[in-house]
């Protein structure tokens, strides 16, 4: 056996950093959790968080990992684990931003993606790109990309705070820097209100409107490196903190959703990998430059040189917390004494009702999208009848996220001409079977899991194993360490009657609503 032969993969996300390692055929050998408090709310729709509270989560998670893991395969010792790892890379929560001084120290908590504050009254773009913003119909997505942006908010109410940055950087690079002591991050990283070309996978020309758009410097940003290189090795300091040996190569992996994607075997187009988390998003790889979405760049892929195609339902699974918190006290409290998650009881919710919900159709808008539908969207149930009961609202919401993914799917099948024939769903809302078949008998299409539910940490993994050489390339990596786990198929006689309503009534229901969302938009002055 090769002494150096394991992985570990760190992901810090939303609600908890975990330190996982795997072996050569992607099978989890150890798991160490560590939950954090998601973020804190200074004001109403702010999300932030210090960030030292995410460094100090990976470095127990770690510690963790090396003395009392949360799971641990018997042949593996636990004495041998650090002794055998044979390089480490990072995955994380996406568009988490984070000020830095000339130190690395932070100036102030890092803004969280959940963030919804917005910065008014911003000078729009001008000249020649606003000329052609106005004849391409795209000012209003512009403005919005704008007023979105955590820098343009900073710089705007917080402006020696601003004077102060000398890093601007998402989550990704403040904790590579933690690690290394190098300022460098993945180029499969970067996504973000930041200036980035994403069809060139570089920091954007000086001549791109981004540059107007925002206030940020070149000398703010990191060197960007390709997945599957080398960032830097862990650090003494950083091995003193968390465990992890120091020399160890710190190799670059993506951001959670670009390494979801591989760590669910979705190397080729016509594979489509649904995210089934707080944000539920469907996911295509493609070697060629798409915007499914015009403006709307894809992403870049955990694979160097390939961009993930993806169209986001922004709270998509929160609805499902939502639900629970709203309506789901009597299953908590039963889950609890039976010792379930209550999710497994929901599921004997949805098998109550009929494929359909007698009639009551859910969009899952709940926050708006930047064009997908659009600014103006809000969620809506209709259909409601006295027959219907919160099973059946229940129900609503997975078919309604179902509908909403097969409508990006057919987007980006139309974009690039490529029909999306299998899925593959991730992500913790994908741990209800429930979920799983409406999915597959919504799409009309075989839905599988990934063998592990860990599928971003085995995603970094795979950027490991080939930035080592483990394994030569990422066809290799990926045939050996990603695996099928439990397969939902179609039923031809539900997928029948599911396409009748998406056609029918779903995909009316945005357009014949908008008029009236608009109206709000304007009676509330957003």
């Amino acid at each position: 056996m090769n002494e150096k032969d394991l992985l570990l993969a760190i992901d810090q996300g939303t609600q908890s950093a975990r330190a996982l390692v795997f072996d050569p055929h992607g099978s989890l050998v150890a798991k160490a959790r560590v939950p954090i408090e998601p973020y804190f709310s200074p004001q109403v729709g702010w999300a932030e968080q210090h960030p030292q509270v995410f460094w100090e989560a990976i470095c127990q998670a770690c510690r963790k990992l090396w003395t009392k893991p949360d799971e641990l395969q018997e042949a593996v010792s636990l004495s041998s684990l650090r002794q055998r790892l044979a390089a480490v890379a990072l995955t994380t929560q996406r568009a988490t931003v984070i000020n830095l001084d000339r130190n690395g120290q932070p100036l102030r908590p890092a803004i969280l993606w959940l963030d919804q504050r917005r910065t008014s009254g911003l000078k729009p773009i001008g000249g020649l790109w606003g000329l052609a913003f106005r004849l391409g119909g795209l000012t209003q997505t512009v403005a919005y990309l704008q007023a979105e942006a955590e820098a343009n908010w900073i710089a705007t109410h917080q402006p020696e705070i601003w004077r102060q940055t000398a890093k601007y950087v998402l989550l990704s690079g403040y904790l590579t820097y933690r690690l290394t002591d190098q300022w460098v991050d993945s180029v499969a990283c970067q996504v973000g209100y930041i200036p980035f070309d994403y069809k060139h996978f570089r920091w954007a020309d000086r001549r791109d409107w981004k540059w107007l758009a925002l206030p940020l410097d070149p000398s703010m940003l990191l060197e960007l490196k390709p997945p599957a290189s080398q960032l830097g090795e862990i650090t003494p300091e950083a091995a003193e903190a968390s465990g992890i040996p120091a020399g160890l190569p710190l190799i670059a992996a993506g951001a959670d959703k670009a390494c979801e994607v591989i760590g669910a075997g979705c190397l080729q187009p016509h594979l489509a990998c649904l995210s089934y988390g707080t944000t539920a998003t469907i996911n295509t790889t493609h070697r060629k430059y798409i915007e499914a979405i015009p403006l709307i760049p894809p992403y870049p892929s955990a694979i160097p040189g390939a961009y993930n195609l993806e169209i986001q339902i922004y709270r998509g699974f929160w609805m499902v917390s939502w639900f629970k918190q709203e309506f789901g006290q009597s299953e908590q409290r039963l889950a609890e004494q039976q010792g379930k998650e209550a999710e497994q009881l929901f599921d004997e919710l949805v098998r109550a009702v009929p494929p359909g919900c007698e009639g009551l159709v859910l969009q899952p808008y709940w926050s708006p999208g930047l064009r997908f539908p659009g600014p103006e969207a809000r969620g809506a149930v209709i259909g409601f009848r006295d027959a219907h009961t919160r099973a059946h609202l229940y129900r609503a919401i997975l078919e309604g996220l179902a509908y909403a993914l097969r409508e990006g799917a057919e987007r980006i099948s139309k974009r690039s001409g490529i029909a999306i024939r299998e899925l593959r769903i991730a992500g913790g809302g994908s741990q209800s079977q429930a979920a799983m078949q409406i999915t597959a008998d919504i799409f009309g299409l075989t839905a599988a899991r990934p063998h592990v539910y860990e599928a971003s940490g085995l995603g970094a993994a795979i950027d490991a194993a080939v930035g080592i050489g483990i394994h030569p390339d990422f066809d290799t990596a990926i045939r050996e360490m990603t695996h099928l786990g439990d397969t939902f198929d179609p039923d031809p006689k539900r997928h029948a009657q599911y396409d009748e309503i998406y056609r029918r009534i779903y995909l009316q229901v945005y357009n014949r609503l908008r008029p009236l969302y608009e109206e709000l938009q304007n009676l509330l002055g957003e």
